[in-house]
């Protein structure tokens, strides 16, 4: 769309939508079935994950896990892309997971660690945890805050 800025190294998925004035610094990586909706800028070396969702106006300085909705300022989870991820053929059963998943992590815990084992402890292995908890521990900047924060 107009006005979009893609600096340079930028990596785009496939069916990743940017609309109008999206500026991307250096490095960033965009998995596929992101959105970004008007004027969100991401920061350099930033990595958004697939089937993500991010709200107008958004600044995002920190990576931006799969499968979530993103928003206000600071950047927060703001929960499940349940609309993107069912337009895109995943079951109930797997957007409940995912949420299940997000709970431990974003809204239960202030510690993403203790989140992590606690996800790797209590839930079922699914391909789905097994996205998220990679992008999550490959994520040595961090990742956006959860509700709680």
């Amino acid at each position: 769309m107009a006005y979009v800025h893609l600096a340079h190294d930028c990596i785009l998925g496939n069916n990743v939508v940017i609309a109008n004035s999206v500026n991307l610094a250096g490095h960033v990586t965009i998995d596929d079935w992101a959105i970004l909706e008007g004027n969100v800028a991401v920061q350099q070396f930033i990595h958004i994950g697939a089937h993500s969702f991010i709200a107008g106006a958004s600044l995002v300085r920190k990576n931006v896990p799969p499968f979530v909705k993103a928003a206000r300022e600071p950047l927060s989870y703001i929960g499940v892309n349940v609309v993107g991820l069912r337009r895109r053929g995943y079951s109930d059963e797997a957007v409940a997971r995912i949420e299940d998943i997000y709970r431990e992590i974003f809204v239960r815990n202030t510690n993403v660690d203790r989140a992590i084992q606690s996800v790797e402890q209590s839930m079922p292995r699914s391909p789905e945890r097994g996205i998220i908890l990679d992008f999550i521990n490959n994520s040595p900047k961090g990742i956006m805050r959860g509700l709680a924060e």
